[in-house]
C-alpha cells in the first residue's frame, strides 16, 4: 500500500508518461492483464487509457487491473489509471 507521499511522488512522475494501453469494449481479458504485468515488471509505472466504448467504469477496470496485476492504483484522472509495481530494476526511489 502507497502512502500519499508516494503517491504525490509517483503522480509528478507519471505526469510526462504516455497511455500504452488502451481497454476497450471487450475490457479487462487474462491476456492484456499479463501483457499489462509484463509492462509494469519493466517500468514500474504506467499508464492505462480506457476508452468510451469500455462497458466497465473506471473504478472498476482500476480494482480488477489492481487484482490481476497485484499493483498499486496512484490515480485515476479522467479516463486514465496510473498503475505502479515495485520491481527488483527499482527505477522509482519511493520517498
Amino acid at each position: 500500500m502507497l502512502t500519499s507521499k508516494q503517491k504525490k511522488y509517483l503522480k509528478s512522475e507519471a505526469h510526462s508518461l504516455k497511455p500504452i494501453f488502451q481497454i476497450g469494449k471487450d475490457g479487462v481479458g487474462n491476456k492484456q492483464a499479463r501483457s499489462i504485468s509484463d509492462a509494469l515488471e519493466k517500468k514500474e509505472l504506467i499508464k492505462v487509457k480506457l476508452l468510451d466504448t469500455c462497458p466497465q467504469s473506471l473504478n472498476e477496470v482500476a480494482v480488477e487491473l489492481s487484482a490481476k496485476t497485484k499493483a498499486d492504483v496512484v490515480n485515476m484522472i479522467g479516463h486514465t489509471i496510473i498503475l505502479y509495481k515495485h520491481s527488483e530494476k527499482d527505477i522509482y526511489k519511493l520517498p
